[in-house]
């Protein structure tokens, strides 16, 4: 189901109203939503995908308008029943009119549905719709939640049946991973995720800052598994972050990165690795998810032995604590190597889920200890005495012994370090806890 309309009659705001949540960013300003947003609904019982769409505007098809009347007209194509909203305040335009006859044309099922009705002469102003052709307006208030009930029974009396619910899967390959596409503007998350998905399922162009929500979506690569991929709006420095819808935006991007399992962060290859590049990695780090680095651009780059050279520097000098993370050079654009980013993935995905035996854990301890046994604290030797691993996802340690926790960082950092090394940890953060054991002397006299 599609929720199709002229920009600013409130589209995203009944879309959120159906769905039950904030799933798409709602402001009083023309042309927010711009690719199409994706959620469940449920509707009697039943559940339904729903579709909201960017705002339908004549433009010519090469301009960003234009673009994104394209990508809605193309979620109209499949949908099974669409929501056409108009403004009962406004009245029926020009423009309502026009989509209204091109609705037609498209052969689908199509709801009318009068929106910002409130009271009792809204429901009156709702009638105007009758002369769009396209049968009864239903008056709803998506903003004050007013006729939502009669909206979802009429959807549900439209839709046709539903098909016979698949077979539960069991195994854990079923459960799509969760990919988070994050990145500076600009730099070529949504041509990543179209190349990817094989379609031009999300808007781009030469304009910086497309995206304005993070967008979900299923991919199913040849050799059967399962993505749920989100492309998100371009990060940039905070104190460049003025306008609220942008911060909007940046809240719903970081909302999907601590949602994500594995964050690919998408670099310029051309210019190279920034501050704000670290900075969104360290924060990737922070949040306890895997990370790749994408290179994307790179049929663009000149001398690519001098660039890889200087990110994988970059990378060593500052973030040390996900040392080995990779990095995938491809062009999102031609193709040229994307073959090798899923594959880096899931091999980072399955270090992420690692859970290493307690034997061969506490074997290993003993050895880094003997190699360089804890430092003097206060004049007294640290006793560390064994180590756990806590949880996967990412990969979590406690180490118990007296005092454990005034354990350095430098000799924290060292235990890490041959921790990823002796069990293969490339690229995904370490947690290390402290746990002091107690002194059953400590209280006598």
């Amino acid at each position: 189901m599609v929720i199709a309309g002229r920009p600013n009659v409130g589209k995203s705001t009944l879309f959120n109203r159906l769905v039950g949540r904030a799933a798409a960013i709602v402001a009083d300003t023309p042309g927010v939503t711009r690719d199409r947003k994706e959620a469940t609904a449920r509707l009697r019982g039943r559940e339904v995908r729903l579709l909201d769409t960017a705002g339908l505007e004549e433009a010519a098809p090469e301009t960003l308008a234009g673009r994104m009347r394209a990508s809605s007209a193309s979620a109209v194509a499949e949908a099974d029943l669409v929501l056409f909203i108009v403004d009962a305040r406004a009245g029926i335009t020009p423009a309502d009119s026009h989509f209204a006859a091109w609705l037609r044309r498209q052969g689908r099922k199509v709801l009318v549905v009068a929106n910002k009705a409130e009271g009792r002469s809204g429901a009156t102003a709702a009638m105007e719709a009758f002369s769009l052709g396209l049968g009864s307006p239903i008056a709803v208030s998506a903003e004050h939640g007013e006729g939502l009930a009669d909206l979802m029974s009429e959807i549900a009396d439209r839709l046709p049946p539903e098909a016979p619910a698949a077979e539960p899967a069991e195994d854990e390959a079923a459960r799509p991973l969760k990919l988070a596409i994050v990145g500076r503007p600009n730099a070529g998350k949504s041509t990543l995720i179209n190349r990817l998905l094989g379609e031009e399922r999300m808007l781009t162009g030469p304009e910086p800052g497309l995206t304005r929500e993070a967008i979900a979506t299923r991919l199913h690569d040849p050799d059967g598994h399962v993505y749920e991929l989100v492309d998100t709006a371009g990060l940039r420095r905070k104190a460049r972050i003025e306008a609220p819808l942008e911060k909007m935006s940046v809240a719903a991007s970081i909302a999907a990165l601590r949602m994500a399992e594995v964050v690919v962060l998408t670099v310029d290859a051309v210019e190279g690795l920034h501050d704000q590049d670290l900075q969104i990695a360290k924060l990737i780090e922070r949040e306890g998810r895997g990370c790749v680095i994408a290179l994307n651009k790179w049929d663009a780059v000149e001398n690519r032995a001098a660039a890889r050279k200087a990110v994988t520097e970059r990378l060593e000098d500052s973030l040390a604590q996900m040392k080995g993370i990779p990095v995938v050079a491809f062009s999102a654009l031609t193709g040229a190597g994307i073959d090798r980013l899923l594959p880096a993935v899931r091999d980072l995905a399955a270090i992420w889920n690692t859970r290493i035996p307690t034997a061969a854990l506490n074997r290993w301890f003993e050895q880094a200890l003997a190699r360089h046994p804890p430092p003097l604290v206060e004049g007294r030797r640290l006793k560390l005495r064994y180590i756990t691993q806590a949880k996967a996802r990412p990969p979590t340690f406690v180490i118990f012994g007296g005092r454990a926790g005034k354990l350095p960082e430098d000799y924290q950092r060292y235990l890490v370090n041959s921790l990823r090394e002796e069990f293969s940890l490339p690229g995904v953060p370490i947690r290390l806890e402290l746990r002091g054991t107690a002194n059953p002397y400590a209280d006598q006299s």
